[in-house]
């Protein structure tokens, strides 16, 4: 099982990303996959997940009505699109894989339930 997080870059304040986590040897509609951030010196975080099926999703307070998770079954990836980015949003940006059976409609920022990690991607925010 892997996952390859990317799509990170340097992006001025109010700009928009597109992160992608590719999933190898498990498929995304059976695990709820989150994306987690850590910035320099800070704790790593939960930032989004989305379901098993699909039909649930979850923000962090820090990034509701900015970042949208989404996913696309065909290609076993899963998106995070990042808009109106700020300052505080650069980090390295993991996405992470919980199996949860298909079907399920459980979303988790619990890192423990998450089995499976992919590396990074950077994503800085800079004028």
């Amino acid at each position: 099982v892997q996952l390859q997080a990317s799509g990170g870059g340097l992006v001025h304040p109010g700009g928009s990303l597109r992160l992608s986590c590719v999933g190898s040897g498990f498929t995304v509609d059976n695990y709820a996959i989150g994306w987690f951030r850590q910035a320099p010196g800070k704790e790593r975080e939960g930032v989004s997940c989305i379901s098993s099926s699909g039909a649930n999703t979850y923000y962090a307070d820090s990034v509701k009505g900015r970042f949208a998770i989404s996913r696309d079954i065909a290609k076993n990836t899963v998106y995070l699109q990042i808009n109106s980015l700020k300052p505080e949003d650069a980090a390295v940006y993991y996405c992470a894989a919980a199996y949860h059976g298909p079907n399920s409609t459980y979303t988790t920022m619990l890192e423990s339930w998450y089995t499976f990690w992919g590396r990074g991607t950077l994503v800085t925010v800079s004028s």
